[in-house]
């Protein structure tokens, strides 16, 4: 099973370039490992992977168990054209409880059980057969005198009287069941009858013989006794005769493990068929198979807080997480790597990971990760730059040689259009929720050189800011309009304490406020915001 990498949820650059090179310098050091997205990536995203020419990674719903990735039984199903007695000797050679019967393309079309096999002998039609001549010479190991028919749906008659007993009762649709009866048998050839079975292995003498093929009737020799052939001849017949077609518990492979639970904790079978979208057979599942369900391995990037992360992310198994903003609440149950610098981006962690290991970088690795470090540092502006994200995009830019400013300013300009967007997709293209002390706090933060956009839409994005503030159940929710140019934001906010907001950040009791060298949501906007919350108490 491949390892996921993935950033937080409504990802900015930093998270998906952070995936991508991750990814790739697993790949590289050995290990099977896919990048991918936690939702739309934004426009500046977009623009670095087509600048750089890069595939964007599939966006993950969630990380949660599915069928799929249990350790459940595979196995082959039977076609409709296995006896009865030939899938009983099966599954029992084998130790099946349960097995699929499926059709040429492999598809579903019922179940068998021991169970079942049992009550078609007690409850079946056991004076009827509806089976291939190719059964019947396998189950009953028998020789075939006189071939007409390879397929037989009759009734079954044991004669071993006079044949005048039977005299004007046989025809074209009965299965005589018969000894060295010479008359028995002139009789039902003479009578047409759909197929003879001699017992006992009993030379025929060539009369007969001959007198069957003229006659177009199939005639069988089997070395069994009269009794034992009357007890299996019906375990001849099409396993289809007995199969469950209705009510059956399947699950499709997709499906997620606590769905599994509930469906199982008010049904009693043992097994339960598991099946793609195309309702292509897999293998059977069972309790067993859900107390110790194999999990997903994930390795995270640029964040370490669970509301942050993928939903199920609890049900995963974390192996590694790579992070530079403060520890989070995420916990694991036995000990990981876990790397977290006071750098101004992931990527740029990456990139030293990428030295320790002396692993090349290609040039479109090298292109997305100074792409991460200019956006997350804002072009080296925002206070969480340090000299380990500049010494990363100069070494970087040896392999790529562009002309840096230029080509961050493309990409600020192209990822911070807001041409298109509707008010609730600017709000949560980079939303996060944070637990401050007590408080419940949402943060949403926009990077824009089009501040005049935002601006004409102010009433709507404050009658936004307040259904989200309900909604949630938020102390304080908060829009950052930060200005790149200017290197400060505006701040649009919804709190039940006002007085947190504008002390935080000493602004007027002002919608829309500017608050300058505020650019840093984690290294200002959340410190600033608990220094503001300590002083209400």
């Amino acid at each position: 099973m491949s390892t996921f990498i993935f950033g937080h949820k409504n990802p900015d650059t930093d998270s998906v370039a952070s995936a991508i090179a991750l990814s790739d310098l697993k790949n590289k050091l050995g290990y099977d490992t896919i990048p991918y997205v936690l939702g739309k990536i934004n426009k500046e995203s977009q623009y670095v992977l087509d600048y750089f020419q890069i595939t964007t990674p599939a966006s993950l719903d969630n990380i949660k168990i599915q069928i799929r990735d249990l350790d459940y039984y595979f196995s082959k199903g039977i076609t409709a054209s296995f006896s009865i007695l030939r899938t009983y000797k099966l599954m029992d050679q084998n130790k099946l409880e349960t097995v699929a019967v499926v059709d040429e393309l492999n598809q579903l079309l019922g179940i068998i059980s021991m169970k079942d096999i049992a009550m078609g002998l007690i409850k079946g039609d056991l004076g009827h057969l509806d089976t291939s001549l190719e059964n019947l010479i396998e189950d009953l190991e028998a020789r075939v005198l006189s071939s007409h028919a390879t397929y037989f749906n009759g009734h079954v008659s044991v004669v071993d009287d006079y044949y005048k007993t039977v005299k004007g009762s046989l025809g074209p649709k009965d299965v005589v069941i018969v000894g060295d009866r010479y008359d028995i048998i002139e009789y039902a050839i003479e009578s047409n009858v759909l197929l003879i079975i001699i017992t006992g292995s009993k030379d025929i003498p060539p009369k007969y013989i001959n007198m069957a093929k003229a006659q177009g009737v199939t005639m069988l020799s089997v070395p069994h006794d009269t009794y034992y052939l009357t007890k299996v001849i019906n375990q001849c017949n099409y396993v289809t005769t007995i199969m469950r077609v209705q009510n059956i518990i399947k699950f499709n492979e997709q499906e997620y493990l606590d769905e599994v639970k509930e469906e199982m904790a008010h049904t009693h079978f043992r097994n339960y068929p598991v099946i793609d979208s195309h309702n292509t057979f897999l293998g059977f599942i069972n309790r067993k198979h859900i107390m110790n369900p194999a999990r997903k391995k994930a390795i995270l990037v640029d964040h370490n807080e669970y509301g942050q992360s993928a939903m199920g992310i609890e049900e995963a198994e974390i192996l590694e997480i790579i992070d530079h903003h403060k520890l989070g609440d995420i916990s694991t149950s036995m000990p990981i790597s876990f790397r977290n610098m006071p750098v101004g981006s992931t990527c740029t962690i990456i990139y030293w990971m990428f030295q320790e290991y002396q692993i090349p970088l290609s040039f479109e690795v090298a292109g997305v990760l100074i792409s991460g470090i200019l956006s997350d540092t804002l072009l080296f502006k925002s206070p969480t730059t340090t000299g380990l994200d500049r010494q990363a995009a100069e070494a970087l830019n040896l392999i790529l040689e562009l002309d840096v400013h230029q080509f961050a300013m493309d990409m600020f300009r192209t990822g911070t259009s807001l041409e298109g967007q509707t008010i609730e997709e600017i709000f949560y293209k980079d939303f996060k929720e944070f637990h401050l002390e007590v408080f419940k706090v949402g943060i949403s933060q926009v990077f824009t050189l089009d501040i005049e956009d935002v601006f004409n839409r102010k009433d709507s994005f404050l009658t936004f800011i307040e259904e989200v503030h309900q909604n949630n159940n938020y102390d304080i929710s908060l829009l950052l309009i930060t200005d790149i140019l200017k290197e400060g934001s505006y701040l649009l906010f919804k709190s039940n304490n006002q007085a947190i907001v504008t002390s935080a950040f000493n602004i007027p009791l002002i919608q829309g406020a500017f608050s300058a060298g505020i650019v840093s949501r984690k290294k200002q906007v959340i410190p600033k915001l608990l220094e503001a919350i300590q002083r209400s108490k």
